[in-house]
């Protein structure tokens, strides 16, 4: 039985021409596996054809647009993921979506091996071999790029010589890759960290100090999941594209920092995620209101190390699944309505209001009404910071005894 190698394809260059690669180093047949995560651009039946043509011997397309957003972002967004505080795993989150169906794919077409197009200095080398040898330890994986000397050179030597239909000058200078979460952009001139971004790098968004009208919008959530905008019910697909437009139109998501690889060196990254952006703003501030306070402080900490295990490539792995349940657990009450005022590249709370809240008007005001009983207070203090004023009593009584 001829071997099959199942490779991960966009449609560009390096994946195309890793088709005839491929089969030319290992006499296998290769199945293109073409992964839409809302990234838009060309037409997904066009990079099927384009698969088939350049010598696959099967093309598979698949639409994980709304998989991609209940399964993962919805995930993210309940941890309020932000590697480094900032950056909402645009990337990261979609390789363990679309490693999910490497690895189906390779046993529906009875592959030994998956293939991918990452280089050795970035991170999705380790999120798919690691997402891939976890769900699938069985097979093989190769990388053409990074194991068998395949250049950007070289492949577009190859893609001359045997006619490729794709495209072999480099019309961007930028690295990009994007899906409906958003979009990153590194290489060519951000490489030299202070140079500033230009404004043709970027089309998820407009720019931020253009004149223009603020944009209000409420989105209404349950269970920390978006389910209406301004009161028309939508799904979570739904509900990121359309803040994509409407956050993206106002400047909202732009990011541009300097973030450190798990492979251990430091990168430049431009990125754009309006819709993500004003999701995340918008589900924390109904959290500081629906959370009891000392869950709320140690969900902060299962957030950062949620993002970590994800930026790093653990989507699968024990640690991850066992604080997804903690995460699934903590959005019980987190339901309501949080209002933004979208402008200026900012999304800025407004309103919030929630059945869940745990804010109460008669305990927190200071005018009439006020049910808060103020002489509990001292004895609260007293015995609060009891432990420290006996250390402090403790600690002057040895240096009294030494001197």
């Amino acid at each position: 039985m001829t071997e099959r190698i199942v490779l991960a394809y966009s449609g560009g260059l390096d994946t195309s021409v890793a088709i005839g690669w491929l089969a030319e180093q290992t006499g296998a047949e290769v199945i293109a596996v073409a992964a839409d995560v809302g990234q838009g651009g060309e037409d997904m039946e066009v990079i099927a054809a384009r698969a088939l043509t350049c010598g696959a011997t099967d093309s598979v397309i698949l639409d994980l647009k709304d998989e991609f957003a209940n399964d993962y972002c919805m995930p993210a967004l309940a941890a309020n993921a932000l590697y480094m505080d900032r950056y909402p795993l645009v990337s990261a989150l979609s390789r363990p979506t679309i490693v999910r169906h490497l690895v189906e794919a390779a046993r529906q077409f009875g592959a030994g091996t998956v293939s991918h197009g990452c280089t050795g200095k970035g991170n999705d080398q380790v999120r798919f071999e690691v997402g891939i040898a976890t769900l699938a330890p069985e097979l093989n994986v190769l990388a053409p790029v990074r194991d068998c000397g395949m250049t950007r050179d070289k492949a577009i030597v190859f893609a001359q010589e045997k006619a490729l239909p794709i495209e072999t000058t480099k019309k961007s200078p930028y690295s990009i890759d994007q899906n409906v979460w958003g979009r990153s952009i590194e290489t060519g001139l951000l490489e030299d960290i202070w140079n500033s971004p230009v404004e043709d790098m970027y089309s998820y968004t407009a720019n931020p100090s253009a004149p223009g009208k603020p944009d209000e919008v409420t989105i209404t959530f349950t269970a920390g999941v978006p389910v209406a905008i301004d009161g028309v019910a939508v799904t979570p697909l739904q509900a990121i594209q359309q803040l994509n437009s409407r956050a993206g139109a106002q400047g909202v998501g732009r990011l541009d920092m300097v973030e450190d690889r798990l492979i251990g060196i430091k990168s430049r990254e431009v990125y754009e995620a309006p819709g993500a952006i004003a999701l995340i703003s918008a589900h924390q501030e109904l959290e500081n209101v629906t959370l009891e306070r000392d869950l709320a402080r140690f969900k902060r900490q299962v957030e950062q190390r949620w993002t970590e295990l994800v930026y790093d490539g653990l989507w699968f792995s024990p640690l991850k699944n066992a604080l997804d349940t903690f995460l699934s657990h903590s959005q019980e009450h987190v339901s309501g309505d949080v209002r933004l005022v979208l402008h200026a590249g900012q999304a800025r709370v407004t309103g919030r209001r929630s059945v869940e809240s745990l804010y109460d008007f008669s305990m927190a005001t200071y005018d009439t009404g006020d049910v808060f009983d103020q002489s509990l207070a001292r004895g609260f203090i007293e015995l609060w910071g009891l432990p420290s004023k006996m250390a402090a009593r403790r600690d002057a009584r040895v240096a009294a005894q030494i001197s």
